[in-house]
């Protein structure tokens, strides 16, 4: 048993060199989060549904329209994640740089614009289908969960094995 347990955290540390604390902290406020909305309005939370929602403030088509009577929320939320993530950003990890990156902006804008067509194609985000339909055992999420998972496997090792870099 402790050889198992000195390898479990052996493949831990080298998995998670800075540590696992702060993924398993966000991860319970992602929880806690999914489950005070959902017990709130009875609505899973996924992150493309409130951009769609936001969409209807500036937009007549119908698709957004529906989600006026729930928009208000569904915005706090999503500046709320924008919001939560920049205080870490300032409180918790400034000596690892405020939003720097070595990605070229036109392949951040290119993956942005391919993720929209997946969240549409795939009928939610990984928000979506990874925290809340998971989590209420929809058969659909698992399928699209798995999908996601198997596609970004084979994309990061595709791209890693032409010798792209950022």
């Amino acid at each position: 048993m402790t050889a198992t347990l000195a390898l479990f955290v052996a493949v831990l540390a080298e998995l998670f060199p800075n540590g696992i604390s702060h993924y398993a902290i966000g991860g319970l406020f992602v929880g806690l989060g999914v489950a005070v909305i959902y017990v709130g309005t009875g609505i899973p939370a996924g992150a493309s549904t409130f951009l769609e929602s936001t969409l209807s403030y500036g937009s007549n088509l119908s698709r957004f329209q529906q989600y006026r009577p729930s928009r208000d929320w569904r915005v706090v939320f999503t500046v709320g994640i924008v919001v939560g993530a920049a205080i870490y950003a300032v409180t918790v990890s400034p000596q690892d740089g405020l939003w720097t990156t070595e990605v070229q902006w036109w392949r951040l804008f290119l993956g942005g614009v391919l993720i929209g067509i997946g969240t549409r194609v795939g009928k939610g985000c990984t928000s979506g289908h990874g925290v809340c339909g998971v989590g209420s055992v929809s058969s659909a999420s698992f399928v699209g969960v798995a999908t996601f998972l198997f596609v970004a496997i084979g994309t990061a090792q595709l791209v890693q094995a032409v010798g792209v870099s950022p």
